[in-house]
């Protein structure tokens, strides 16, 4: 049974989102748990055309908390204080942490990748193809070297930033992904709702009828048309859903010091995507 919650108030702590296609999903989850354990918090997710303002305004107004999302995770971090180190070590930026005016900047998303890594025995000696070269990549390119995998390939148009985020780890970086890649990471936009690429494949069939895993970060729809796809191939498949709801329990943490038990955080996923 939830606890009693008085209706927002003057003492109500607020926490928010900033991404590029705001999505339901992360204010469900928050303000579930928030009823549920009897927190005066409330989340709101946002989107901005300006995003020092916005930054700004999570400063000045006192916002304790703001969850940060594509395109914003590198573009953020000349407007934080402090990156503490699951930030700094990857140059990406998914957590702010409003210390009484002072921003901590903290990324989620690799252990949530990490643990998905782990739970789905994703096998180290397989050869990896990871598309994209953002924050979000960033963190999964991290995960996997820190998963023991040594077979890595970038997968990005931008030769720059593929490139160094390659060669930051010692891995490949092409255009194309690799014949061999028996697991394919997407860490792009592709299959994203309301995106110009919605209804694409994040890697071709023909990689997904070879491959052992498919791993979409994209969480919006929980069912991209490259999860369809591994589903449909009969491959080990990992999805958006998992990495935002493992990412949330831990920003959820940060926010209010209460770390809500495994069965509260599995149900807070669930309303989250109803």
């Amino acid at each position: 049974m939830s606890a009693t919650v008085a209706m927002p108030d003057r003492d109500t702590v607020l926490c928010m989102s900033l991404s590029g296609r705001p999505s339901n999903i992360g204010t469900r989850f928050h303000n579930y748990l928030y009823r549920e354990l009897g927190l005066n918090y409330l989340y709101k997710a946002f989107t901005t055309t300006d995003l020092p303002a916005a930054i700004g305004g999570v400063r000045a107004l006192g916002i304790r908390g703001c969850a940060i999302s594509m395109p914003f995770k590198e573009a953020v971090i000349e407007l934080i204080d402090v990156m503490e180190p699951s930030a700094a070590a990857i140059d990406s930026v998914n957590t702010i942490v409003n210390e009484n005016g002072v921003l901590h900047a903290y990324n989620t998303d690799y252990a949530a990748i990490a643990s998905l890594l782990a739970s789905n025995a994703v096998d180290p000696a397989l050869p990896v193809a990871v598309a994209g070269s953002g924050g979000m990549a960033k963190a999964v390119v991290a995960a996997l070297r820190d998963h023991g995998c040594t077979d890595v390939t970038v997968v990005a148009r931008n030769p720059a930033t593929g490139g160094a985020l390659a060669d930051q780890y010692g891995f490949r970086h092409t255009t194309d992904a690799p014949d061999d890649a028996r697991v394919l990471i997407n860490a792009t936009p592709v299959g994203m709702d309301g995106g110009p690429a919605s209804t694409d494949l994040a890697f071709p069939q023909a990689l997904i009828d070879t491959a052992d895993t498919v791993f979409d970060v994209v969480a919006m729809p929980p069912e991209t048309p490259f999860v369809r796809a591994g589903r449909a191939a009969g491959k080990t498949v990992i999805t958006g859903a998992e990495v935002i709801a493992l990412q949330a329990a831990e920003q959820f943490v940060l926010y209010t010091g209460v770390r809500p038990d495994p069965e509260l955080i599995r149900t807070a996923s669930e309303f989250s995507r109803s």
